[in-house]
């Protein structure tokens, strides 16, 4: 009887093991909880090519957007643990959510297997370009005489977007409206048409507008200039450091999704990190690549507990519902 009980658990063993290596054996699905065309698509597509070029199955993705992200993450907490469906999630979705939805759903810290991180994607404020406003100093003034009339645009409520902004109204004092949508791409459609007077936004998605003369860059969210707008002040340049938004961009997994799984989808997304032709991509979004020692499920696990401590007493004592 021992030996039979013996020999059924190193069939067992046997068998997991043997589906580990095979993982994929067809296509997967790669949720991204936003609208297409901004910053969260794309660096999730540059990640589902990763992993369809370096695992030899098709990573599909998928946009699921509304409620800040959390409708495509909450999708992906509740799928099956078996590697095929995978979210593309960030600060917003994964830091930020739970002190901003009482109701959320999921815990990111628990309910997610962590896989690794991208890069992190500094924000810049943009406003439309008739704001009389040309420096951040002036912006403020404007904003301060002005906070009745003024609309905020943001991706939904825990949103990268929305974050960013609420972290620069408190800084300066101010309450707009606030009105959402269901991606950063039509909220800059929004400030194009001239119904939304600002957002905050990683430097993508407001990028060709800038450049284009369509838009007014005031401040990158960081302590560094970025290189594709490197006229642009810093925040911490401008006097206004409490204006400090970088999100984290990562990839996770429903949780309890087999460890050998997990390894072999960080395994790929490190080695497709380390491709020059990828780092020129994300490097062209305005993205900083995750070094080597913070990438892993550990790093990226220990990222996202740390952005949950800083940010719910920030949140909550914006008071943001």
């Amino acid at each position: 009887m021992k030996r039979l009980v013996y020999s059924l658990a190193l069939l067992a063993l046997t068998v997991t093991g043997a589906q580990a290596q095979t993982y994929p054996t067809r296509s997967a699905t790669v949720i991204v909880p936003f609208a297409p065309g901004g910053p969260a698509d794309i660096t999730g597509r540059i990640v589902a090519d990763i992993f369809a070029r370096h695992l030899g199955q098709q990573f599909v993705v998928e946009n699921v957007g509304g409620a800040g992200g959390t409708t495509g993450s909450l999708r992906a907490a509740r799928a099956a643990p078996d590697g095929y469906t995978l979210v593309s999630g960030h600060m917003g979705t994964h830091a930020a959510a739970p002190a901003l939805y009482p109701n959320l759903g999921y815990n990111p810290e628990t309910d997610f297997e962590p896989v690794g991180l991208i890069a992190e994607q500094p924000e810049l404020l943009a406003v439309r370009k008739e704001i009389p406003a040309n420096k951040l100093k002036e912006f403020v003034a404007y904003a301060k005489a002005n906070e009745g009339k003024l609309n905020m645009g943001h991706a939904g409520v825990g949103s990268v977007s929305y974050v960013g902004c609420l972290l620069l109204n408190s800084a300066i004092g101010i309450k707009p409206t606030m009105v959402p949508f269901t991606g950063t791409a039509p909220v800059m459609n929004a400030i194009l048409a001239g119904n939304v007077d600002y957002d905050c936004d990683p430097i993508l998605g407001p990028l060709p507008h800038v450049r284009a003369g369509t838009v007014k860059a005031l401040a990158i969210a960081s302590k560094k200039r970025s290189p594709l707008l490197p006229d642009v002040p810093t925040s911490f340049e401008q006097g206004l450091p409490e204006f400090d938004c970088a999100p984290f961009y990562a990839v996770f997994a429903p949780k309890g999704t087999p460890k050998d799984v997990i390894d072999r989808l960080a395994e790929a997304l490190n080695k497709g990190l380390d491709e020059p032709a990828v780092q020129k991509r994300l490097a062209d979004l305005g993205a900083d690549i995750a070094e080597p020692n913070r990438r892993g499920p550990k790093a990226l696990a220990d990222l996202v507990k740390s952005e949950v401590a800083r940010l719910t007493p920030i949140l909550k004592a914006a008071s943001a519902k």
